[in-house]
C-alpha cells in the first residue's frame, strides 16, 4: 500500500505560513513560480503550497502537486463569501458539492456542465463528508476555534458561535461584492452556501485524476456592498488560525 502524502493548498499565503509551521523537517521547492514545501505534520508526508488566486492558477497548482509530488490526496483551505443568508462571517464551510458557476458552453451543452464530463457538480463520497465533520466538529464543539483567536479579534469581527456547515459551494473567476451578484447566483443555483474562485476547478483536477480531495472554507464577508472588511488582518487572525487548526485535525495521528 502507498504510504499517504497529503496536497495541501491555501488561498492566502498567511494561511499556508501557518500550516508550514506545524510542519518536521520542511523542505522547499521552487516550480512555477509557486514554492511547495515538503515535510511531515503528525508524522504524515504533506506538501504545502499557495496556488494563487483563480481556477487557472489553482488549477495549475493541482496538476503540479499531482504529478511532481505524487500526492495521495489533496486539502484545499481558504476563505469564502456568504451566499446562504444562515452563513456568519467565522462560519465554515465543508463542500459536499463543488460547481463552477461562470460555466456556461450554452447552446453546446447545459449551462454549468464540465465538458466531456457530462456533469455539473463533483461530489465528495458520503464516507469522506462522515470523516471530515468526525474531524473537525469537535473544534466548534468545544470553543477551540475561538480560543485560539482571543475575544479582542471575535468581537472586532463580529464572531460569537461559529458553526460548521456542509454542503455546496460555488467556484468562478470573479469576485462577489454586491447584492445583485448573490440574487443572481442564488436563482441559478439555490443550493449553493458560498462563493469562492478555486475549489471546483481543483475538484476538477483531482476527480479527472482519481484523487481525494477536500474543500474547506471560512465565510469571511457576505459576498455583497458590506464586503470591505480588513482582509489582511481578518486573513492573518481569523481564516489562518481556523486553517492551523483544521490541518491539525484532518491530519491527527
Amino acid at each position: 500500500m502507498t504510504n499517504p502524502i497529503i496536497g495541501i493548498m491555501g488561498a492566502m499565503p498567511e494561511e499556508i505560513d501557518g500550516v508550514i509551521s506545524l510542519m518536521d523537517n520542511p523542505q522547499c521547492t521552487i516550480i512555477g513560480m509557486r514554492t511547495y514545501t515538503s515535510g511531515t505534520i503528525n508524522g504524515t508526508c504533506a506538501v504545502v503550497v499557495f496556488s494563487r488566486w483563480g481556477k487557472v492558477a489553482a488549477s495549475a497548482t493541482a496538476a503540479t502537486l499531482i504529478h511532481a509530488f505524487k500526492i495521495t490526496e489533496l486539502i484545499f483551505t481558504g476563505v469564502a463569501g456568504a451566499i446562504d443568508p444562515t452563513l456568519k462571517v467565522g462560519d465554515v464551510v465543508a463542500a459536499k458539492r463543488l460547481i463552477q458557476h461562470d460555466l456556461d458552453a450554452r447552446p453546446l451543452m447545459q449551462r454549468f456542465e464540465i465538458p466531456l464530463l457530462g456533469m455539473t457538480y463533483l461530489e465528495i463520497p458520503e464516507k469522506r463528508m462522515d470523516e471530515i465533520k468526525e474531524a473537525i466538529a469537535p473544534l466548534f464543539i468545544n470553543r477551540t476555534l475561538q480560543e485560539n483567536i482571543g475575544k479582542s479579534i471575535l468581537s472586532e469581527f463580529g464572531i460569537t458561535a461559529p458553526n460548521l456547515h456542509i454542503g455546496d459551494i460555488a467556484s468562478g473567476d470573479r469576485f462577489f461584492a454586491s447584492e445583485l451578484q448573490k440574487q443572481q447566483l442564488n436563482e441559478a443555483l439555490p443550493t449553493v452556501l458560498c462563493v469562492e474562485m478555486e475549489g471546483a476547478a481543483v475538484a476538477q483536477v483531482c476527480y479527472e485524476h482519481n484523487l481525494p480531495f477536500t474543500v474547506i472554507r471560512t465565510i469571511s464577508d457576505t459576498a455583497d456592498e458590506n464586503s470591505h472588511i480588513d482582509f489582511p488582518r481578518f486573513i492573518e487572525n481569523v481564516s489562518s488560525r481556523y486553517s492551523v487548526a483544521i490541518i491539525q485535525a484532518l491530519l491527527k495521528d
